[in-house]
């Protein structure tokens, strides 16, 4: 089951027996938004995987030290092609954002998954310490058949069956 709460909940309210935290898109300038920085590193803390999408991958990154900014002119529809760094893959993305991971900040334990091949930015995100990535456009909106979406999705499932047999190998051994 998915249980969807407001931004604003405090991470000691949160249920601790989940399979995963999605972080969803949302509007504005993620700096404010104080509460779900400090709820995301508990998060991480808790070791459970942790998938962002749009203002998500910005609190992640600024979760883990990053600073966002904003930018001169914002992606805004479909058709917005990103480079996967690792397999060389073009996806064409649906974008609606203001700001960015700024690059200049980002902390060591962060890797820079995806680019847009417009501008540079940064469009993907992976934690090298937690079970933790994000994704900067919108791979619930994929406008083809053959573009982004599905991989960003399958993997947080995966990272989650992981944590989940992880956890009852090791309740097994205690």
């Amino acid at each position: 089951s998915v249980t969807v709460v407001p931004a604003q909940t405090d991470f000691d309210t949160l249920d601790k027996d989940v399979d995963g935290y999605f972080l969803s898109n949302g509007p504005g300038d993620p700096e404010p938004c104080v509460y779900a920085i400090e709820s995301i590193r508990e998060m991480f803390k808790s070791g459970v995987p942790v998938f962002g999408i749009c203002l998500g991958h910005q609190l992640l990154g600024l979760s883990s030290g990053a600073r966002t900014q904003k930018m001169k002119f914002g992606h805004h529809g479909a058709n917005h092609p990103v480079r996967d760094l690792f397999s060389g893959e073009i996806m064409i993305t649906s974008q609606n954002h203001g700001f960015a991971v700024d690059d200049e900040s980002l902390p060591a334990d962060l890797i820079v998954t995806h680019r847009s091949l417009f501008d540079g930015t940064i469009q993907g995100l992976q934690h090298a310490k937690y079970p933790a990535f994000s994704f900067q456009g919108h791979p619930e909106a994929s406008p083809g058949p053959r573009d982004c979406g599905a991989q960003f999705f399958d993997r947080f499932v995966e990272l989650m069956q992981q944590h989940k047999d992880d956890r009852l190998k090791h309740a097994e051994a205690n």
